[in-house]
């Protein structure tokens, strides 16, 4: 968070709370509303979630960073309990010029805070300013706490993100303040925990692959559920966890069991435990009892085995997926023709390209002797890499993948 610039006292990530004052009682909120909403994803993944919503129903537009639309609750729970390549869900609390910090609290005043929060919430600011006159981010995060105290009478305890990094319990309220050539935008984050944290991923291998970019790598491909899958690189097997989810048509918010995890929205004023039932109760019947075509994750590291079969067992697809420890040189793949899609080592430090050339080769060499007819994806970072495949690769999908510049590629053997 930038410093420097003049406020009126220090902040330090917790800001104390004025006395309470004898304020109106705040309006009731405009249930009926419609709410400005906007999933973020990665980078390149834009179309990928708005295709998403469309498939719920909800119309949406890309824009870079993410989809937007417009809807209801019922559209902001279930685009949470859907989504797969989407990694959270906020909504516009609204948007105005400021080049003072009077017209800052001024304006935020006026701001519809009782629809986001009630009173005595706990609340997390995270404030990002550039190119603006207002430049000292912990002075906006003062005025803006002071609207909302304003405007609600009391809040709980009420911190600032040092970074974006920073976690945010459930038990609070995420706003997002954004100054950008002195126009502030004000949102509310919607999910709680990044959308990725599906639950099931608590055994980990090295280089971990994000389940909203193993979702991304299988809907991008052109891979359906009614042909076999085979990640022969599987590690902790979230690529083939994730195509058994869709297989199944299992909402990544949903846990075993049935239950869910917990969303932000769950603290607003207008949350109908009721009407969040039902969508759940929807998604259950929704599910599949099992998948259509074989799912296969096969690795060389017996520890990377271990933690995808505890994972899968997580996942609640354990039954779906076929894991097995063996070297890439002895996949068994099924008789009918259908995918390989995986995520081979990169090579990115110095050094690992010349030990990596021999792996790229190898799969290449593989599928042409046992894959025959069969369709490849794959994440890459290195065309030097992907030419030693040697099949001809065409891009789908570009991204990044901590901090790496990525690609989705696809061919056949």
């Amino acid at each position: 968070m930038k410093t420097g610039g003049r406020s009126r006292r220090p902040t330090s990530g917790f800001i104390p709370q004025a006395p309470a004052k004898a304020l109106a009682k705040p309006k009731k909120p405009v249930k009926s509303a419609p709410l400005s909403l906007f999933a973020v994803t990665a980078p390149g993944l834009e179309r990928l979630a708005v295709a998403e919503l469309l498939e719920l129903g909800i119309a949406a537009r890309e824009v870079e960073g993410g989809a937007a639309f417009s809807g209801t609750l019922h559209d902001v729970g279930r685009a949470n309990l859907w989504l797969r390549t989407a990694s959270r869900v906020i909504a516009r609390i609204g948007e105005f010029h400021a080049r003072s910090f009077a017209e800052l609290e001024r304006h935020a005043k006026q701001q519809p805070w009782d629809r986001f929060l009630v009173r005595g919430a706990d609340v997390r600011l995270r404030v990002t300013c550039k190119k603006s006159r207002l430049y000292h981010s912990d002075a906006v995060a003062e005025r803006v706490a002071a609207a909302i105290d304003a405007r609600l009478g009391s809040v709980g305890a009420l911190t600032v993100d040092r970074s974006e990094d920073d976690e945010v319990s459930q038990e609070q309220t995420l706003i997002v303040v954004r100054v950008f050539r002195d126009v502030v935008t004000i949102s509310a984050d919607t999910s709680g925990d990044l959308l990725h944290m599906r639950g099931y991923r608590l055994a980990t291998v090295k280089a971990p692959l994000r389940e909203t970019l193993a979702a991304a790598l299988l809907t991008s491909s052109g891979w359906t559920s009614e042909l076999p899958l085979l990640d022969p690189m599987c590690g902790a097997g979230t690529i083939p966890i994730e195509g058994s989810l869709i297989a199944r048509r299992i909402a990544p918010g949903l846990l075993q069991g049935g239950s869910t995890r917990r969303f932000a929205f769950f603290n607003w004023p207008e949350f109908d435990a009721a009407k969040w039932d039902e969508i759940v109760a929807d998604a259950r019947g929704a599910v599949l009892p099992s998948a259509a075509s074989p799912i296969l994750g096969s690795d060389r590291d017996a520890g990377a085995i271990a933690a995808a079969m505890a994972n899968a067992e997580r996942a609640g697809v354990a039954a779906d997926v076929e894991f097995s420890e063996r070297a890439l040189s002895a996949i068994e793949p099924p008789v009918s023709p259908g995918w390989l899609i995986t995520n081979p080592p990169y090579g990115v430090r110095v050094g690992e390209r010349d030990r990596l050339r021999n792996l790229y080769a190898q799969l290449g060499n593989v599928a042409r002797l046992k894959l025959q007819g069969w369709s490849l994806a794959m994440l890459s970072a290195d065309e030097t890499l992907d030419r030693q495949v040697g099949v001809p690769l065409e891009t789908v999908l570009a991204t990044r993948n901590g901090g790496i510049a990525v690609r989705v590629l696809r061919g056949s053997f």
